[in-house]
C-alpha cells in the first residue's frame, strides 16, 4: 500500500534534474552546437535506435499518415481541436488599446505575437497527439508567424496528423534534449526559434532550462503529477481512477492525496489495486506510485494550505463545498472541481490547455496559454499640455536622482 507522507517528502521527490542528468544534457547540447545535423542523426541512432535519412517530415509522409487513421478517430481529433481553439480564442488580447488617463496623457499597450516558436511533442513510451493540439493551436490562435515541431521517431501517424490539423509549418523527426538544442541553437536544417514550449522527460526539461540564455521557454513541464484535495464526500473509486490516469504517463509521474478523512486513503488504494489489475501500463503505474503518497489533515483549511505548498500540476477538488475551497487555492496548474470533472477532460477535450508547470512551479508560473506566444509594448501619447502637467514630477525626481539631462529633456519642450 502507498504510504503516508508529508509535504517535504513531495518537494524532495519533485526536485529538478540531478547533476548527472544536467551533465549528460550539457554534453548533448554541446554536440548539437558544434556538429549540427550530424549530431541529430547520430543521437537519433543512439537513443531512438533509428537511422534516418531526413530530419524534416515530408508532405507525402503526412498524407500517408492520414490514410492510416481511423476516420472516426480523425473526427474526434478534429472535435478536440475545435474545443481547444474556442477556449484559447477567449484569451486573445486586443492588438492595441489606448486610454486617456488625464487630459493630454494617453497610455496603452500594444500586443504582438512572436515570429517563430518551437513545440516539443513527446513520444517514446506513448504518442501524444493531444499535446500537439494544445501547443500548436495555442500558438496559432496567438498569431505566431511560424510554428515548428520536434518529436521523437518513429512518429506515430496519429501524432503526425494532429500536428497537421493544428497547423504546424515544419515537423522534424528528432526528440529528446537534442531536439531542444536544435530549436534553440539552430542547425543546417532547423532554423532557431524565439521560444520553446511543450512537456517532456527530465532530459527535455533540463535542456530547456540550460538553454534559456539562448531561447525563451514556457516553464519546466516534466513528468505528470496530480494532487487530490478530498473530504469524506469524495468518491474513492473516482479518486483512484484520476490518480492512475496520471501515474500511467511515466515512471517519474507522481500522485498525492490530501484529505480530511483518515479512511479515504485505504479506500482509494483498494480501488487502485482493482483498477491496475489488468491495466496495460501497470508497471509504469506501480513505479510512479512509489513517488506518491497521502497526507491526512482533518482541518480543511489547513489541508488547502498544504496543497498550496505542494503546488501540483493538476489539482482535483473533491469536497463538500468545492467553491469555498477554490477561493483558498493559490497554487495549481489546472483545477478540476467535482466528481464528474476528471483530469482526462482537460487532457483531451474540454479545451483548457494540458501543458502545465510541474514540480511546484505552478506556485509562480501559469499553464500554457495565448499570452506565452505574445509580447507587449507600452504606448504613450502626450500632448504639450499633458507634458506640462507631468513636468514638475519628472523634473523633481530626475534631479533628485542626479539625472539632469532627463529634466532638461522636459524643460526644453516647455519653452
Amino acid at each position: 500500500m502507498w504510504e503516508q507522507v508529508n509535504e517535504s517528502f513531495w518537494k524532495e521527490n519533485r526536485r529538478s534534474a540531478t547533476d548527472e542528468v544536467t551533465d549528460a544534457v550539457q554534453d548533448i547540447i554541446d554536440l548539437v552546437r558544434f556538429e549540427g545535423d550530424k549530431a541529430l542523426f547520430d543521437l537519433t541512432l543512439k537513443f531512438d535506435k533509428l537511422a534516418i535519412d531526413e530530419l524534416e517530415v515530408s508532405r507525402d509522409e503526412i498524407e500517408e499518415a492520414y490514410e492510416e487513421i481511423d476516420p472516426v478517430l480523425l473526427d474526434e481529433l478534429e472535435t478536440a481541436a475545435e474545443y481547444i481553439q474556442r477556449f484559447h480564442e477567449l484569451q486573445v488580447p486586443e492588438d492595441l488599446w489606448l486610454k486617456e488617463i488625464e487630459p493630454g496623457i494617453t497610455l496603452g499597450v500594444k500586443s504582438t505575437p512572436l515570429e517563430r516558436v518551437g513545440c516539443y511533442i513527446p513520444g517514446g513510451r506513448a504518442s501524444y497527439p493531444s499535446t500537439a493540439l494544445m501547443c500548436i493551436i495555442a500558438a496559432r490562435v496567438a498569431g505566431v508567424g511560424e510554428v515548428i515541431c520536434c518529436t521523437p521517431p518513429p512518429v506515430n501517424p496519429l501524432t503526425l496528423v494532429a500536428m497537421d490539423i493544428a497547423g504546424a509549418d515544419e515537423i522534424y523527426k528528432v526528440g529528446g534534449a537534442q531536439a531542444v538544442a536544435a530549436m534553440a541553437l539552430g542547425t543546417e536544417s532547423i532554423e532557431p526559434v524565439q521560444k520553446i514550449v511543450g512537456p517532456g522527460n527530465v532530459y527535455v526539461t533540463a535542456a530547456k532550462t540550460l538553454l534559456r540564455k539562448h531561447v525563451e521557454i514556457d516553464f519546466p513541464a516534466g513528468p505528470s503529477e496530480i494532487g487530490v484535495l478530498a473530504d469524506d464526500t469524495a468518491n474513492a473509486e473516482f479518486v483512484a481512477a484520476d490518480m492512475l490516469a496520471q501515474a500511467e504517463h511515466d515512471p517519474s509521474s507522481a500522485c498525492i492525496l490530501v484529505t480530511t478523512d483518515p479512511e479515504l486513503p485505504k479506500k482509494v488504494w483498494s480501488y487502485m489495486e482493482k483498477q491496475m489489475k489488468n491495466a496495460p501500463r501497470k508497471e509504469i503505474m506501480l513505479t510512479a506510485l512509489r513517488n506518491s503518497g497521502y497526507i491526512v489533515e482533518r482541518d480543511i483549511e489547513l489541508a488547502a494550505e498544504i496543497m498550496n505548498g505542494i503546488a501540483p500540476e493538476h489539482l482535483s477538488i473533491q469536497v463538500r463545498d468545492p467553491l469555498d475551497i477554490l477561493s483558498m487555492i493559490t497554487n495549481a496548474g489546472s483545477i478540476f472541481i467535482g466528481p464528474y470533472t476528471p483530469i482526462a477532460a482537460g487532457d483531451y477535450a474540454s479545451g483548457t490547455n494540458h501543458v502545465l508547470p510541474t514540480a511546484g512551479h505552478s506556485a509562480t508560473m501559469s499553464g500554457l496559454n495565448v499570452s506565452h506566444f505574445r509580447k507587449t509594448s507600452t504606448v504613450q501619447i502626450i500632448s504639450k499640455n499633458g507634458l506640462a502637467a507631468l513636468a514638475p514630477t519628472i523634473e523633481a525626481i530626475s534631479k533628485a536622482e542626479g539625472l539632469y539631462a532627463h529634466s532638461d529633456s522636459v524643460r526644453i519642450r516647455g519653452k
